[in-house]
């Protein structure tokens, strides 16, 4: 009962309908932890295209031409370099186009 304390109606109060609400805010709790993960990396995507448009590359065409490149960084670091250090990105990605060509 002192996890589902703050519960609305029943499922505060009655034991059996606090057993159903927990086990149901576990699952909730778990996809959320996925979902979490999810929106993290579209967010670290959307950053990436939009400091890749500024230079005139397709996010897409980018992604093909990195794989192909010897540079081992993730998608976090790159969303990150191009948000706080561009000319630091820029010079990541000049590599990157250069070495997968």
């Amino acid at each position: 009962m002192k996890l589902a304390k703050g519960f609305k109606g029943r499922g505060g109060k009655i034991f059996s309908a606090a057993i159903q609400r927990l086990e149901k805010s576990y699952q909730h709790a778990y996809v959320g932890r996925k979902l979490k993960k999810r929106r993290f990396k579209s967010t670290w995507i959307m950053r990436l295209n939009a400091s890749l448009r500024i230079y005139g590359i397709r996010y897409g065409v980018f992604i093909e031409k990195w794989r192909k490149s010897d540079v081992i960084v993730n998608r976090k670091v790159m969303s990150e370099l191009a948000e706080k250090e561009p000319f630091s990105f820029k010079s990541v990605v000049d590599v990157i186009l250069k070495t997968s060509s």
